[in-house]
């Protein structure tokens, strides 16, 4: 009996780990040194269709990131639970130190356009799009594979510590297909 539940044990260990190797990657964010980063930036520009984040400030770019987005990507958010990332122009509205993802910055989507489209079709925009790191459950020095959110925009959690520290509230988001 007891090699049998040792068995059952090992089985079960050796399908959660195949299931992680599913799901998740290692974080291959190139190490630094990368030239530093000014104290704020004031403009975020996040390319879908090249899963691309950019980091300005003024016209200057400072950074690129590669993103994961919604898990339907193609096309602009039109309402609650279709997996897409919104796309036009935004702003950085809240932070959120206790996420259930690596730090988020809230993004002040829906804006009224999205709100009265959904009334008038009667359903709910949706709401609380984020840029975010990985899942808080997910190990050090690994990240999501493909493109899996709700409709936010992930980073690695190195890169989403780098951009916290440096995005304030306030701070433009713009969203190109």
């Amino acid at each position: 009996m007891r090699k049998l539940r040792r068995l059952f044990f090992l089985l079960i260990l050796a399908c959660g780990c195949g299931l992680l190797w599913l799901y998740l990657e290692p974080d291959r964010t190139p190490p630094a040194p990368l030239p530093a980063l000014p104290s704020q930036i004031d403009r975020i520009v996040i390319e879908k269709s090249a899963r691309r984040m950019s980091i300005y400030l003024g016209a200057q770019k400072l950074r690129e990131y590669p993103i994961a987005l919604g898990f339907a990507p193609s096309g602009d958010k039109v309402k609650e639970g279709d997996g897409k990332t919104p796309e036009g122009n935004f702003k950085i509205n809240r932070r959120n130190p206790q996420s259930a993802f690596t730090l988020s910055l809230g993004l002040d989507y829906p804006l009224p356009a999205d709100i009265k489209r959904a009334k008038q079709g009667g359903y709910s925009p949706g709401g609380d799009i984020f840029i975010h790191g990985q899942p808080n459950k997910v190990p050090n020095g690994m990240k999501v594979k493909g493109d899996w959110t709700a409709g936010c925009i992930a980073l690695t959690n190195t890169q989403m510590r780098e951009i916290w520290a440096i995005t304030p509230i306030g701070t433009s988001v713009e969203i190109q297909p």
